[in-house]
């Protein structure tokens, strides 16, 4: 679990050069184009905050804190008219844009360092999988009219 954490912190190190390489790869597929009804700074704020505080959703956060979190954001894209496909696609992008990264960073043909990116990657994937479904239970409500817009974004960023 060491190189684990070693390896979170790593991606953490690395969050802006992530976030821009995940923003860059979101504005320019075909699959995510209706995410141009999401504000920049928004966009570029969510992406970065998954990046920068990787540790604490892999690691500290309860499933209620995703569950959360991610119906918040399938609620709010919903209403910025982006597609559920193209929600689902972006989170999909996140993983694999970290893929990319700890491919690229690591030395993969040390057994003991591919051990602990297999940790990682399981952990990732338990993430990823959760976001998803919640954030697809968040759109999905907001399409049915249960939940309400969420409060302003911008306020709350400034809050934080």
């Amino acid at each position: 679990m060491m190189l684990a954490y070693r390896l979170v912190r790593l991606i953490e190190a690395h969050s802006d050069a992530l976030a821009s390489s995940l923003l860059r790869k979101v504005q320019e597929s075909d699959c995510t184009r209706n995410y141009s009804n999401v504000p920049h700074e928004e966009l570029k704020l969510r992406v970065h905050e998954i990046y920068q505080h990787l540790g604490e959703w892999l690691l500290e956060k309860k499933d209620v804190d995703v569950e959360r979190h991610y119906r918040e954001i399938g609620a709010r894209r919903y209403h910025q008219k982006v597609p559920l496909t193209e929600v689902i696609w972006s989170i999909a992008m996140t993983k694999e844009n970290l893929w990319e990264f700890l491919t690229w960073e690591s030395i993969q043909d040390r057994p003991v360092e591919l051990f602990g990116e297999l940790e990682v990657l399981q952990l990732l994937g338990h993430f990823f999988d959760r976001a998803i479904y919640y954030v697809a239970v968040g759109y999905e409500e907001a399409r049915a009219g249960k939940q309400a817009v969420p409060g302003s974004f911008a306020a709350r960023a400034a809050h934080n």
